[in-house]
């Protein structure tokens, strides 16, 4: 299933506006930034940005679909390092997730992850372990 060395296939998941108003109302975290445009670039952002923890909920329904199931999942971890900009579309934004296998043992594969928007690595020193 994994190979040291294997680049697992691109996961893209749409990002809008909508998105973030259910992730905020699921999470508590009405912070102004996440659905207001004038407080979001009042604070000097692009506009309004997802949630982090919404983007590393992402990555992790990325992996999870690589791995095949959802309880594979044994360790994560990321940094964030770029804000994901939400525009006010229909489409909203692409969020990008590619890996690679690091290593496979002892029936665990170590993935490093990459995640983009915009052309934009958004996340760092992302990594996950499945259980395969």
């Amino acid at each position: 299933m994994f190979e040291v060395g294997q680049k697992l296939p691109v996961q893209v998941f749409q990002v809008t506006r909508a998105d973030l108003i259910r992730y905020a109302g699921a999470s508590g975290d009405f912070n102004p930034i996440h659905w207001s445009q004038r407080t979001a670039e009042g604070v000097g952002l692009p506009g309004v940005i997802a949630h982090g923890m919404l983007t590393m909920a992402l990555a992790g329904r990325a992996v999870a679909a690589w791995a095949g199931r959802s309880d594979s999942l044994v360790d994560f971890g990321v940094r964030f390092t770029r804000p994901v900009p939400v525009p006010d579309t229909e489409e909203g934004t692409a969020v990008e997730f590619t890996a690679v296998v690091k290593q496979v043992a002892d029936g665990v594969a170590k993935l490093d992850l990459t995640a983009t928007c915009q052309g934009e690595k958004i996340l760092a020193q992302a990594k996950a372990a499945v259980r395969i």
